[in-house]
């Protein structure tokens, strides 16, 4: 390991307050197993993987401090494209955090911090932070696996020719609209192929979850827990597909949907869970102080501003009264999406008294998805619509089922962005041989970017699953703070997995 080599921070490094935790946990490891150990399909297929060679971990650029000194740093080798094992190799970026009690040691416990697109190294290059880091315990009792998937941060990370996102019709209004956002996403993927290479092409779940077994193998462990947060629970969901018997326990946060929906489900499942959390956002402000429009009812304040917006005649706020600048539909909806799902309530409120008086000030949110999320998404979901008119028909059915938003625009971006990407869907691999563990799901009830139906059905999804909920407005449970409870719950359920069966939904 070049210990003068220097970490370049993803846009998501060190922000694990939001990240993702999977995990590795491990129940009596073989370890320092010589010469080349071998990754198992479920095919029957095998790639042969040596041990890792763990050696001093890459300095952090500022302002970023350096790993905690107790982190370890190593590559895996893996194939490129798992369907021919013997073929081409990809290094994945791996690191560890030893079990400061190895009396006490449990295992291993590997985290992915989702996104997609979010390098995951970073969780066992910091365990041990204060503010964002794993409790002392869970500290004590396992090793902390992280690692940057593939095509992500230190494990080759994608390249797309990105000016192309500025001329892609962030919202479609016609059927020639509608083409040529296909055909400028067609032409994106096609700058990740070329500026990349054939690795981009290979960065679906599947293929992860078939790295994450090489990094156990790797290693040394038989087993693993794995504990995933957002797009890492459709890893987990993968990897216990692929490979139950490799599993001591699986804990997944804020969990994405395991059943491939189509574009209307997934885009309905975000837009009605939008919807309801105005609708708890109206609740409180009939009763709260701090509530800038106290006494309205802010379901009928949205209404009359898409009313507004659809007339032509609703403005972007300033300090002393309405602008010139007019607030069309699309960009209200955008604005309730991701004020609702990530403002407080005061602040919310307070836009939205904004809107309506036209006095005041509104940040306006983004939208769009980069590419390496494409990359990612539009392999494992079918998000594909025939045409423009199924398009507006869909978009329609969303907003009778959410009338007081119309749509999640984080959801929509997501499905606008698979649009006419020329990378297909890969299909759900078949299920591997053997017994998982119980399973615990965990989901918070207003969840903008994981709903909780997706949970719902995550958790029916295994023959022993425990959901657990908590009623917030939020993404990411397994934090310190107001949702430090669930942290709690699902640190006691990776220590004793098998004590845990009866979980309580609160």
């Amino acid at each position: 390991m070049n210990t003068s080599m220097r970490v370049q921070p993803s846009p998501h490094t060190r922000r694990r307050g939001i990240s993702v935790l999977l995990t590795l946990s491990a129940v009596a490891a073989a370890l320092g197993i010589p010469g080349m150990a071998a990754a198992q399909e479920p095919s029957g297929t095998t790639a042969s993987v040596p041990p890792i060679r763990w050696g001093a971990c890459p300095e952090a650029e500022p302002p970023y401090p350096d790993p905690s000194p107790r982190a370890q740093c190593g590559t895996v080798e893996v194939p490129l494209d798992w369907s021919k094992p013997k073929g081409p190799k990809t290094g994945i970026f791996v690191a560890r955090y030893r079990a400061t009690d190895p009396t006490r040691r449990i295992g291993v416990l590997m985290s992915n911090p989702g996104g997609p697109g979010a390098a995951g190294a970073d969780d066992a290059l910091y365990a041990d932070d204060p503010i964002s880091g794993y409790s002392a315990a869970m500290l004590q009792r396992f090793d902390m696996i992280g690692f940057d998937p593939r095509g992500i941060g230190r494990s080759g990370a994608a390249d797309c020719d990105e000016t192309i996102l500025d001329s892609i019709p962030a919202r479609p209004r016609n059927e020639a609209e509608f083409e040529r956002l296909r055909t400028l996403n067609g032409r994106l993927a096609a700058s990740c192929l070329k500026r990349t290479g054939p690795l981009v092409a290979h960065m679906d779940g599947e293929s992860v979850a078939r790295d994450m077994d090489a990094i156990r193998t790797a290693i040394g462990e038989r087993q693993i827990s794995f504990l995933g947060h957002s797009y890492g629970t459709f890893l987990g969901e993968r990897y216990a597909r692929l490979f139950p018997g490799k599993l001591r326990a699986l804990a997944l946060d804020s969990t994405m949907d395991p059943d491939r929906p189509n574009a209307e489900r997934y885009l309905t499942d975000g837009s009605v869970t939008i919807d309801n959390t105005l609708k708890r956002l109206a609740s409180w402000c009939k009763k709260d102080a701090a509530c800038a429009l106290k006494g309205k009812d802010l379901t009928a304040v949205t209404d009359t501003l898409f009313a507004r917006a659809d007339a032509g005649t609703l403005r972007d706020p300033g300090p002393n009264g309405p602008t010139r600048t007019k607030v069309d539909a699309d960009e209200l909806s955008d604005f309730l999406t991701f004020a609702l799902g990530k403002g407080s309530p005061e602040n919310t409120a307070q836009q939205l008294a904004a809107l309506y008086t036209g006095k005041g000030e509104v940040r306006w949110f983004p939208t769009g998805t980069d590419p390496v999320s494409r990359l990612v998404l539009c392999r494992d979901y079918d998000f594909r619509i025939h045409d423009y008119a199924q398009y507006r028909a869909i978009l329609k059915r969303t907003a009778k089922a959410a009338p007081h938003t119309r749509y999640n625009a984080q959801a929509l971006d997501t499905v606008l962005g698979c649009q006419g990407w020329t990378m297909p869907p890969k299909p759900r691999p078949a299920r591997g041989k053997g017994e998982l563990p119980p399973v615990l799901v965990a989901n918070a009830t207003h969840d903008l970017a994981t709903p909780l139906p997706g949970a719902q059905r995550m958790a029916s999804s295994f023959p022993k699953a425990s959901l657990f909920t908590m009623d917030v407005v939020g993404h990411w449970l397994y934090r310190r703070g107001g949702t430090e409870k669930a942290m709690r719950v699902i640190d006691t359920y990776l220590t004793s997995p098998k004590s845990t069966l009866q979980i309580q939904e609160h």
